[in-house]
């Protein structure tokens, strides 16, 4: 039997019937539809901005010299976090509870404060700022009236709002002025 074809007719068989293969294709030219309209709508929405961080933060950091000229608790509250901890010019621990308490009685009295030299810089959620004052105040430890490095920690919590989490102060010395 060579050359010769058979040719046995062949039911072509589909998984699914007609009324159900209809009901698929429309099915997927109704997602088709829905994900074009979808692309459209968020075509015509505004982009989002990107979020300067570095401003903010400079903005943050004359909130916290005008909350601390003006002894404005409800200002300072707002900038520092819940477990913000502080390490005075004099060595002492302050939480927020206590920075906050010395402001609003005024045992810390600053009249002026002058920042210079300014430094940034940000790891993700996290900005260390360094930074030269000049300060004029007082309080129950004595005399706050000097030249001052410190640094201070923001850290960016789940809403989306930077907090300060520490502070450190160090009074600057003349060299050879250790004692005075």
């Amino acid at each position: 039997m060579h050359g010769v074809a058979i040719n046995l007719p062949v039911p072509v068989s589909t998984p699914f019937p007609l009324g159900r293969r209809r009901a698929i294709n429309r099915l997927i030219a109704a997602i088709l539809a829905l994900a074009v309209c979808c692309s459209v709508v968020y075509a015509g929405q505004p982009k989002l901005k990107k979020r300067d961080n570095r401003h903010e933060i400079e903005q943050l950091e004359e909130a916290w010299r005008v909350a601390t000229l003006k002894s404005d608790t409800n200002a300072m509250s707002a900038l520092l976090a819940d477990d913000y901890i502080a390490i005075t010019a004099y060595g002492t621990l302050q939480t927020k509870e206590e920075t906050l308490a010395n402001l609003r009685t005024r045992r810390v009295h600053i009249a002026y404060i002058s920042l210079a030299d300014r430094k940034l810089r940000f790891y993700g959620d996290t900005v260390l700022v360094t930074s030269l004052a000049s300060v004029q105040g007082s309080t129950p430890d004595g005399d706050l009236t000097g030249s001052f490095r410190y640094t201070r920690v923001y850290v960016l919590n789940p809403q989306g709002q930077w907090k300060i989490v520490s502070f450190e102060a160090s009074r600057i010395r003349q060299p050879g002025g250790a004692g005075k």
